[in-house]
């Protein structure tokens, strides 16, 4: 797989004039020169349905009177840079005119993407219709035709659908269709259905050739949806409602899957179909910096004119990141992570998104990622089917009953010497009496206040010693023999309600114990409010204090320590075959502009940057890299400690093994 891939979006109306009428093999050549592009995703058909093509299985857009498709794949080869091919599998709108019966619909029969046929947009389509022949028809074409060096087929994923056809296969094997658990069980089997025949379209033909079907999200937990892929692309555009949060959270996860992935941003100030918007170089290079500190090649999101001229102002600014991607290159080739804690993903228990269970808090595993960020951890995210030995501590973040199967895994993990940190309900029974784990504490109940307080036995970075509001849920504890009380939970007077309320927000704390709420056992450390939740929504200090505090006394050992500010990313990926380890810096600050839009602008140098790492075996020399600058260091006790003069942006240290 390329590191340096753009994907040029080419979605077109019917009604604008002169379809690549500007296209110049030259200019094009150029262009991924400039940007030194070595893939290029270009398009078979888009959104609006139409072909870019000459075509039997489609119908070439009305204003294109040549080959663009063929035509763009040559230039591309002729100068060594690979064209996956795109086609709109969940989308077509000019086919949604003449066959609306075949649309994604409802319980009320609106329409997705647009609700209805007046407002401007798209229409996204049923699998469970005649309309997934029509796809196979027209992916067999492009495979069969063209020298493609991959397919990416677009909004696709598990969706659940009332459309007649969905309605009557339901009652035709006996089913429900009011049912929400019928409906969600066809829209698995239609997934599945469309996913093997699409990949059978391509591989009948081409068999190996690279195929990815892209839903906007890997959703972490679904290891079989990720197997329909031959690689993954995370799409994350940190401008167009992703935030700088997601990437880093998907990728922790699909790194484990073991799978050739990219991270996919975007040129743009916004998010895709903007023309005329360009972020801030800084904030290109940064991401594209952050795919490679986190095991990814890159994706960079552009949009081609109608009249099919490359913009040259996209791939200055593409050159400028994907030139300092090129040098660094041979460093990130083969990479594995290395990783002290595990987060045990939220969504990959629920099997859905974060609040696909009906709770009112926000999403834990992107606070919990957050924290572990900011507290320079090295982690990775991981479902069920993970291997729990590969990690010194496992995060259970705020709601995971521990069932049976759990039950089993956390034995052996903890048998091997592992420890647990668990929040809110997690850690407690399947059936929600009290803990599975020795964390020092039992089960009372759910707590009877909220919000409430919090006063822990340990200093709070920064902060005087006082009783903390904690907004989330929280449960009742009592300390067990053996135990060791971490923090006191202090109740306010009352709770807020229409007799009885006090101020603007919540009655203030009684100023008396009420007991334990943080624990440590034999098996770890309990914190009894919902914490990574409440810290995506609230970013409260004391939150991120005392999960790094908890973290910090379950691993007396950890693998690297740094001075790196909260705002930095460390990372630590291995290269067995080169017998060295990469240690990623990298740091930027967004800020927030207009509507919730992070922007990356300036880059401030980082001085000094202090590293302590723990190493398997003697270290033979320490580098920065690329440029080969050798970096002094110490060696002792099984730790390399090294001073980074300046980080601007990012900054690899590469430590050769002897």
């Amino acid at each position: 797989m390329r590191f340096r891939q753009v994907h040029l979006d080419f979605h077109t109306s019917e009604r604008i004039p002169g379809i690549g009428s500007r296209f110049s093999k030259a200019q094009f050549q150029d262009m991924l020169r400039v940007g030194h592009v070595d893939s290029i995703t270009v398009f078979s058909k888009c959104h609006h349905g139409w072909a870019y093509h000459p075509s039997e299985a489609n119908e070439i857009h009305p204003e294109l009177d040549f080959d663009l498709l063929g035509a763009q794949i040559e230039a591309a080869h002729e100068i060594g840079v690979k064209t996956p091919v795109y086609l709109s599998a969940g989308l077509d709108e000019k086919l949604a005119r003449t066959h609306p019966e075949w649309l994604l619909r409802r319980p009320d029969e609106s329409t997705t993407w647009a609700a209805d046929f007046l407002s401007p947009g798209y229409h996204r389509f049923c699998m469970n219709t005649p309309y997934l022949d029509i796809l196979c028809a027209q992916i067999e074409e492009v495979v069969s035709r063209y020298d493609a060096d991959g397919i990416f087929l677009d909004i696709v994923g598990v969706a659940d659908c009332y459309c007649h056809a969905c309605i009557a296969s339901i009652r035709d094997a006996g089913g429900d269709p009011r049912d929400p658990a019928a409906v969600r069980a066809l829209a698995e089997r239609t997934y599945a259905t469309y996913a093997a025949r699409t990949n059978e379209s391509v591989h009948r033909i081409k068999p190996g050739l690279p195929v990815f079907h892209n839903g906007g999200h890997i959703r972490r937990g679904r290891r079989d949806l990720a197997g329909f892929n031959t690689h993954l692309e995370l799409e994350s555009l940190p401008t167009g409602g992703w935030g700088y949060d997601h990437f880093p959270l998907s990728a922790r996860y699909v790194q484990t899957l073991g799978m050739d992935f990219l991270g996919m941003t975007g040129k743009f100030h916004t998010s895709w179909g903007e023309f005329g918007g360009y972020k801030h170089p800084n904030a290109l290079r940064y991401e594209t910096a952050l795919s490679l500190a986190n095991g990814a090649r890159i994706s960079v999101g552009d949009q081609l004119h109608p009249e099919g001229r490359m913009d040259e102002a996209t791939y200055a600014l593409i050159g400028a990141a994907f030139a300092e991607v090129e040098a660094k290159e041979p460093w990130c080739v083969g990479v594995e992570a290395v990783a002290d804690v595990a987060l045990l993903s939220v969504e990959a228990y629920s099997g859905g998104s974060p609040d696909s269970r009906g709770e009112p808090t926000g999403d834990p595993d992107a606070g919990a990622v957050r924290m572990l960020l900011e507290g320079k951890l090295l982690f990775d995210v991981i479902d069920l089917e993970a291997d729990f030995g590969k990690y010194k501590v496992l995060i259970l973040p705020d709601r995971y009953a521990i069932d049976e199967r759990l039950g089993a895994k956390l034995r052996d993990f903890l048998s091997g010497g592992g420890r647990v940190l668990a929040t809110g309900s997690s850690g407690l029974r399947a059936d929600g009496e009290d803990f599975a784990l020795n964390l020092g504490a039992r089960s009372v109940g759910k707590a009877p206040y909220r919000p409430d307080y919090f006063r822990p036995d340990f200093p709070i970075a920064g902060l005087p010693s006082a009783s903390y509001v904690m907004y989330s849920e929280g449960r009742e504890i009592a300390a067990v023999e053996g135990g060791v009380v971490l923090g006191e939970r202090e109740h306010p007077y009352f709770n807020r309600d229409a007799f009885s309320f006090c101020s603007h927000q919540h009655t203030p704390g009684s100023q008396l114990p009420s007991g334990p709420a943080m624990t440590e056992g034999a098996d770890g450390i309990y914190i009894a409010w919902q914490v990574f939740s409440e810290y995506a929504e609230m970013g409260s200090l004391v939150l991120r204090e005392t999960v790094l505090y908890a973290l910090n006394r379950l691993l007396p050992d950890k693998t690297l320590e740094t001075n790196l500010p909260a705002q930095g990313i460390v990372t630590v990926q291995k290269q067995p075959a080169e017998r060295r380890w990469v240690n990623h810096l990298l740091y930027a600050s967004p800020v927030r502009r207009g509507n919730g839009i992070e922007v990356i602008e300036d880059l401030v140098p980082i001085r000094d940057v202090t590293v302590s790492l723990r190493v398997p075996s003697a270290v033979s020399s320490v580098t920065l890299e690329p440029g080969g600058r050798p970096l002094a260091y110490d060696q002792a006790d099984g730790t390399v400690r090294y001073t980074v003069p300046e980080v601007l942006c990012h900054q690899m240290v590469v430590l050769a093994f002897a």
